[in-house]
């Protein structure tokens, strides 16, 4: 059973590689994003869209633990 679980992590984390390199072969195109006037570099599409989820993966939790803090603060003063 432990090797099967093993197989299946392994065949799982192959494909996984293989859609992120699918994704970012196919989307080689640069584009240059602008955002309150300021213009970035020519960049492809797919470092900007793994950079965005990148972004996104650490900044959800910190304000998700900024959020729960403040829950746990007023239920304090609550009680």
């Amino acid at each position: 059973m432990r090797n099967l679980k093993r197989i299946l992590l392994g065949v799982f984390v192959l494909l996984l590689v293989l859609v992120i390199l699918a994704f970012i072969l196919e989307n080689q195109q640069s584009v240059a994003l602008m955002f309150l006037g300021w213009s970035g570099p020519q960049l492809p599409v797919s470092l900007v869209a793994v950079v965005a989820l990148l972004i996104g993966m650490l900044i959800g939790p910190i304000i998700g633990w900024f959020l729960g803090r403040s829950a746990r603060a007023a239920r304090k003063r609550l009680a």
